[in-house]
């Protein structure tokens, strides 16, 4: 018999998920969710680097068959795409919701309406699980929906599916509620961070984050049809030029977390958003680049994971304009 569930639901019978809740909510008066430590009041209206208040910013939510296998899973993953973002990546696909501070506050929501979209996932579409899609400014908001969606039913894992610039100190307040987490690993040399994603020290917050997140829950683990029920998958897009330093970020993954880590390398990279008017990253990556990456992971003895292939770009083109799904026309 399947006795599987969530961590989120013994902490909800304990008390602990209200505690938490909280606590974090507390955080929103000086804002210090996420590395960028703003100190604004989050709840009194007040906006800092993400561009966001009090209110969770749902841009979309749908059953998603483009994620990672485990997470997509036969049904579909539960995406609740959240607006708005602590970085500002110059190629972003996503960029019509997280660059466009202004339509995004015609998209906040009541936490109340965050826990029924949970629900109409799980229940509705029977998603295998909750996908928080750029989650990282809406912790506190998300924590809250939980502590209203449990006692309705929701007993499906939770996807942290993030950049990776999330502070260490808001992950530690996710122990135990998380079950998959999915962070990037997108830069080695904080330069670019800074110049193609609007943040000075991506590469130390992203790796302390990975840590922390590989110490709450481990190795990727799947129940007997292959969908994730706890672990981390780490994320990598493969960028032009090397930009994304892919020999020395997957050698850091390989010796500070573990060979043995479910990694995605992703090729969907294609100049999105600004990208096209700057001529490092106006172009999709060169097949050298991508072989490079591939042999790299051999090299490694990194066999856990995922590999996208070269066509990636034609598939992975959102549209958030669109009615009803943004991957389906």
């Amino acid at each position: 018999m399947d006795t599987f569930e969530p961590g989120y639901l013994k902490l909800y019978r304990s008390g602990e998920l209200a505690k938490r809740a909280g606590e974090l909510n507390e955080h929103l008066s000086a804002c210090n969710i996420c590395p960028h430590n703003c100190g604004v009041n989050r709840l009194a209206g007040e906006r800092g680097f993400c561009h966001s208040a009090y209110l969770p910013a749902v841009s979309s939510f749908c059953a998603h068959r483009g994620e990672e296998p485990p997470v997509s899973g036969s049904r579909g993953s539960g995406t609740i795409f959240f607006g708005n973002c602590n970085m500002r990546c110059v190629y972003c696909q996503n960029y019509q919701i997280s660059q466009d501070w202004k339509i995004q506050q015609g998209n906040e929501v009541s936490i109340r309406t965050l826990a029924a979209d949970m629900l109409v996932l799980q229940d509705r579409l029977k998603c295998h699980n909750i996908n928080l899609v750029t989650p990282s400014h809406f912790v506190p908001q998300i924590i809250k929906a939980l502590l209203e969606a449990v006692p309705e039913g929701l007993h499906v894992p939770l996807v942290y599916n993030t950049s990776g610039y999330d502070s260490v100190g808001t992950l530690r307040l996710l122990e135990g509620i998380i079950d998959v987490y999915l962070p990037d690993i997108r830069y080695a040399d904080n330069r670019w961070a800074k110049e193609y994603s609007g943040v000075p020290d991506y590469v130390e917050r992203d790796r302390e984050a990975i840590k922390e997140m590989y110490r709450q829950v481990g190795n990727l683990v799947v129940d007997e049809n292959g969908v994730a029920r706890r672990g981390l998958i780490v994320r990598h897009l493969i960028l032009p030029e090397d930009i994304a330093g892919s020999e020395e970020s997957l050698r850091w993954l390989a010796r500070e977390v573990s060979p043995d880590v479910a990694l995605s390398v992703m090729a969907q990279y294609y100049p999105a958003n600004k990208a096209d008017r700057i001529p490092a990253l106006s172009r999709r990556i060169k097949y050298e680049e991508y072989s490079g990456v591939v042999s790299l992971l051999r090299r490694l003895d990194m066999n856990n994971g995922w590999v996208q292939e070269m066509d990636a770009p034609e598939n992975y083109r959102p549209d958030f304009a669109r009615e009803g799904h943004p991957f389906e026309g």
